[in-house]
């Protein structure tokens, strides 16, 4: 017999429909406290260390004193993103914001992947040993993976330029992290290196939920791997590219803090600096070095703002013409 919520309609009894109570809030929070459990932590996180500090964005039309507080701060309008667009360091601050970031999601988007897709055609101990080798980087703070960096490629005695030399590749020791040309290099490999294992765990999970049938179909059909690859596991797996791919866009306004700020020693190195300072380093130089409160809220405002803006375009777009989007 059906069953359907029939509150405003009396005259369905007895024709074949029954009522049935409507459950509470309480009692379908109730029925799920394990989900609730997990979820209400980090919403809280969330809402204390993300949602919280955001009142504080006044500070940027004002002229913020730390001692005078917020309501004593005399406002000044857009005085502050005046002077951030005017300043000579915003289009070198740009354009090593938007580079590192370009080449991170360039080939930090699709290295997981193709570690996912590697990893589900082989199985046995050797996959578990690379799962665990890949997965690793990403539980290494950055001020360890630094050290190791340093320590690797360090002029005296570096494992790096010692095999070069060895190899007859370069005739002299090469001051690596003291080279312009080659900090974005070593910058997103490092970044693709700490991440690409724990970013194959969700492109794995994808996998294994295809129905095998399709392969199975696919193999009497003639079908190489190459070809189940392509034509069954990628577009399976699609959605959850796009909503990535959609994250990514979204953040890419974030090229990185912690990592910039260990490899050039706190900012200090003065070499590199003109091609490492991005949007997030150069807030923190301005706001916790040089005390400027509200000129870093108005950079910092001014980058979530932008990042906002390209989410939106980004998922118009996705779900426009891949019709796979966020919301």
């Amino acid at each position: 017999m059906k069953k359907v919520n029939v509150p405003d309609h009396p005259q369905l009894l007895g024709k074949g429909v029954t009522q049935t109570k409507s459950v509470s809030g309480w009692k379908r929070f109730m029925g799920q406290w394990e989900f609730q459990v997990m979820i209400w932590p980090a919403l809280l996180f969330l809402l204390i260390f993300s949602y919280g500090p955001m009142w504080g964005i006044f500070i940027a039309f004002q002229d913020y004193n730390l001692f005078a507080g917020v309501k004593n701060s005399p406002w000044v309008g857009f005085m502050h993103f005046r002077m951030f667009f005017e300043s000579p360091e915003f289009w070198s601050v740009m354009r090593n914001t938007f580079a590192i970031s370009l080449l991170k999601l360039c080939i930090g988007f699709p290295a997981p992947i193709i570690l996912a897709l590697m990893l589900n055609e082989v199985a046995g101990k050797f996959k578990r040993v690379v799962q665990t080798v890949t997965y690793v980087p990403h539980f290494m703070s950055w001020i360890v993976i630094s050290g190791l960096v340093f320590s690797m490629l360090a002029v005296d005695n570096g494992a790096v330029n010692e095999l070069l030399i060895a190899l007859n590749l370069i005739h002299e020791p090469v001051n690596w992290m003291s080279t312009p040309e080659y900090f974005w290099g070593i910058l997103v490999s490092l970044n693709v290196w700490k991440e690409i294992g724990f970013g194959s765990i969700v492109y794995l999970a994808a996998i294994i939920g295809i129905d095998p049938a399709q392969y199975e179909s696919a193999s009497i059909d003639g079908a190489s791997r190459f070809q189940q690859i392509f034509r069954i596991t990628i577009p399976n797996i699609m959605p959850i590219m796009m909503i990535f791919l959609i994250l990514g866009i979204g953040n890419i306004l974030n090229a990185g803090y912690e990592d910039i700020l260990v490899l050039t020693k706190n900012l200090s190195n003065g070499i590199v600096l003109p091609v490492a300072d991005v949007i997030d380093t150069y807030v923190y130089q301005m706001g916790i070095v040089n005390q400027r409160f509200s000129y870093a809220t108005a950079a910092g405002l001014f980058k979530s703002l932008l990042s906002v803006t390209l989410l939106v375009v980004a998922n118009t777009l996705a779900r426009k013409f891949g019709k796979t989007s966020l919301w």
